[in-house]
């Protein structure tokens, strides 16, 4: 039976985290070849490869990331051993990165997390990662996504947390726009844009963004029609909801994790109490709490 080094344990964890050996040297203040090294012992005495490596970097293979998990578990408990000897009884904080898209990372999720966090122990920080475009979750970059989509990518799983709604925006105080304004970027493969391209004539988009905050910009200073999450739209002063303009349409709203890290209780737990929240504010993300 091997007996894991945990001083192994813990570069293994940097370079997991950190997706390259270079950083993973600089936050453990030690050179490039002092990783390598023991990132190669740990994977020899344990007869299995941990990363595959390639241009990006170093990516946790997917069977690999409850090893990584554990390793997390091992660094707290670690750490709060040091604490004790030190005669500092304190709790080590677990940090849980969240990934959304910016409407939710600027809007939805800051005023929530009290009421997520309510009842764990022990208390965990929150690192939101704001992102339209869909995460590498095996890659580490987040342990939870919230995500508005019609269904998850395979290599995902998680629960519903009610719907977000859409609806059409324009100046307030202002004779209505003639003109809409596009999604691109990452927001081109909403059913927003997907509903703009079978109704709207392309001649009548002027302008466009990648961001659903930057097009409430754009609409507040009457550059066009946007279409708007109801959550950003409907609680701006600037702006008017146009009934008429297009259907209230709705897109549902998902708490995920990798599929390989989703059974692992703290982030069940988690993502149900996450979920629950969420749906607890259901009226205001569907645009019904007019």
């Amino acid at each position: 039976m091997h007996r894991t080094n945990w001083d192994d344990l813990r570069f293994v964890l940097a370079v997991a985290e950190e997706g390259s050996v270079s950083a993973a040297s600089r936050r453990l203040g030690v050179n490039h070849a002092t990783v390598l090294r023991r990132i190669a012992a740990f994977e020899d005495q344990h007869g299995a490869s941990i990363f595959d490596r390639d241009m990006r970097g170093y990516v946790v293979r997917p069977d690999k990331l409850r090893v990584i998990e554990a390793a997390r578990t091992a660094g707290l408990a670690m750490e709060q051993v040091q604490r004790l000897v030190r005669g500092n009884a304190l709790q080590p904080v677990e940090r849980i990165c969240i990934t959304s898209t910016d409407t939710f990372c600027q809007v939805v999720l800051p005023p929530l997390l009290a009421l997520v966090a309510e009842g764990f122990k022990p208390q965990f920080e929150v690192e939101l990662t704001s992102a339209n475009h869909h995460l590498d979750l095996a890659r580490l970059r987040a342990d939870i996504t919230v995500r508005p989509a019609f269904e998850l990518p395979d290599d995902l799983t998680g629960v519903p947390a009610g719907e977000l709604g859409f609806a059409a925006y324009a100046r307030g105080g202002a004779p209505q726009p003639e003109t809409w304004l596009g999604l691109s970027g990452a927001i081109s493969r909403s059913r927003a844009a997907a509903w703009m391209a079978d109704e709207i004539d392309a001649t009548n988009i002027r302008g466009a963004a990648d961001s659903f905050p930057v097009l409430r910009e754009l609409a507040a200073e009457g550059a066009g029609i946007g279409i708007l999450p109801c959550c950003l739209g409907d609680r701006d002063p600037r702006l008017i909801r146009l009934a008429d303009a297009m259907p209230h349409m709705f897109v549902p709203i998902w708490v995920a994790s990798h599929v390989e890290l989703a059974p692992v209780p703290r982030l069940e737990k988690l993502r149900a109490r996450l979920a629950e929240v969420l749906i607890g504010v259901g009226p205001w993300l569907k645009g019904l709490d007019q």
